[in-house]
């Protein structure tokens, strides 16, 4: 019984679910996987949780949160979809799930797959290189349009080229835009218009629609077309987020229709300002030119008129003028400045005459005969007025002033008597008075 117990292998739950889901995760690793969605739900996680099925038999799917942020739809029960993840268990409940990575709508999903293994093909190929590509005219004359003659399309490239470009000719070469035969009558349209050789620029249009509405135009034999088109080629396929493999061929790829035939032609307003602008340019331009050539011409008739022989000889003949005029002027300016000199030794000579000389003395004389009489009279004037000074300081103390005041001066022996004890009784004395004098004897004295 313990020999027995010794070989089983016992396991765990939990041990065997792990073992379970590292053998389905090892053996099929990522698988694509198509089928219809069932039981679809969102929660408040975020994470998406699915019954994948078909008309036999379904599998349970989880996506979570961080992958299904990039599904580019809203995925609903019913809806077909391909899906690429990788098998797991669910290990707390036993449940065999698929861990879901990627989802995509299952017809588109093809398509875009096909898409993209086409487009890294002609990549590799060199089919989308840049060098390979044509330049667009500029002005084009006649501009060709391969599209259906009856779709939206071809209205707005048409409304378009008429506000913008109405001088181009267009050229339609109508073809199917959509379905199995749309690719050849595409490619068809595109080496018509090449053999005939009548367009400037073709315009390859189609308005929006689906990946699949769309498919014509990622046909090789719609690249080829392009590809070995001699004529440049504008692509316009769909609307602005549509990009198809012929847009990546052409030789110009426009968002829309419309956008195409923008791009192939110019704006007639726009072509107007400039024309306008290059009209006043060359106006300018020719008028610098005829006011260049005009000075040149002026300057050259110029030097010609100073070459002629006739107005050298006026030139010399001016010139003999001025030599003789100037000859004149010199002959005046020395006569002028010998006469002048003359008359200075004329006047030097009187000035040395004896005659000058004494008429010059006497002059002289006579001024300097004038100052000794002005100095005469000005010294006597000067004498005079310092004699009655002088008189009036002498007058003013002279005795005979005092006696004319009624003073006397008494003398006695001619001596002044000043004191009455210079004399005594008897003593003769003179008495002089302002007018005569008076002999007296003194008969008292008193001091």
């Amino acid at each position: 019984m313990a020999d027995k117990n010794e070989q089983r292998k016992i396991f765990t739950v939990s041990r065997l679910n792990q073992e379970v889901q590292q053998i389905l995760e090892s053996g099929f690793g990522l698988l694509w996987l198509q089928g219809e969605l069932s039981n679809f739900s969102r929660p408040a996680s975020g994470h998406f949780y699915f019954t994948l099925k078909d008309s036999q038999s379904q599998i349970r799917c989880a996506m979570f949160r961080g992958r299904n942020r990039y599904v580019d739809f809203k995925p609903e029960s019913g809806e077909a979809v391909l899906v690429r993840g990788k098998l797991g268990l669910y290990s707390a409940r036993g449940d065999f799930q698929l861990i879901v990575e990627h989802m995509e709508q299952a017809g588109e999903g093809q398509l875009r797959q096909a898409f993209e293994e086409r487009k890294r093909k002609l990549e590799q190929l060199g089919w989308f290189d840049q060098e390979n590509k044509q330049e667009i005219p500029t002005l084009p004359n006649t501009i060709g349009v391969v599209t259906s003659p009856t779709g939206a399309a071809i209205k707005d490239v048409l409304q378009v080229l008429a506000r913008r470009y109405p001088q181009a000719a267009v050229i339609v070469y109508p073809c199917l835009v959509q379905g199995e035969q749309a690719a050849p009558a595409i490619a068809q349209a595109l080496s018509k218009a090449n053999e005939r050789n009548e367009c400037d620029v073709l315009l390859l249009v189609r308005g929006g629609g689906s990946l699949e509405d769309l498919w014509a135009f990622n046909e090789e034999v719609v690249a080829s077309a392009i590809k070995e088109s001699e004529l440049p080629i504008v692509s316009g396929v769909g609307h602005e987020v549509d990009v198809t493999i012929a847009d990546l061929v052409a030789d110009l790829r426009a968002p829309t229709p419309s956008a195409a035939a923008e791009l192939a032609t110019p704006d007639t307003t726009t072509l107007g300002k400039r024309l306008n602008q290059a009209m006043q340019s060359l106006v300018y331009y020719m008028r610098n030119q005829l006011d260049q050539h005009g000075t040149q011409l002026s300057n050259a008739d110029t030097r010609l008129q100073a070459r002629h022989p006739q107005r050298q000889i006026e030139s010399q003949q001016q010139r003999i003028d001025e030599l003789a005029l100037r000859l004149q002027q010199s002959t005046e300016r020395q006569q002028a400045n010998r006469q002048q000199t003359l008359q200075q030794l004329q006047r030097q000579l009187r000035a040395h005459s004896p005659d000058q000389q004494l008429n010059n003395h006497r002059l002289h004389l006579k001024q300097l005969t004038k100052l000794l009489e002005n100095h005469t009279t000005r010294r006597v004037t000067e004498f005079k007025s310092r004699h009655a000074i002088v008189a009036r300081a002498l007058n003013a103390v002279s005795p005979l002033a005092t006696l004319d005041r009624g003073f006397a001066v008494v003398r006695h022996k001619d001596v002044l008597v000043t004191n009455a004890t210079q004399l005594k009784n008897g003593d003769q004395i003179t008495t002089k008075l302002a007018i005569g004098q008076v002999t007296s004897t003194v008969n008292k004295a008193e001091s």
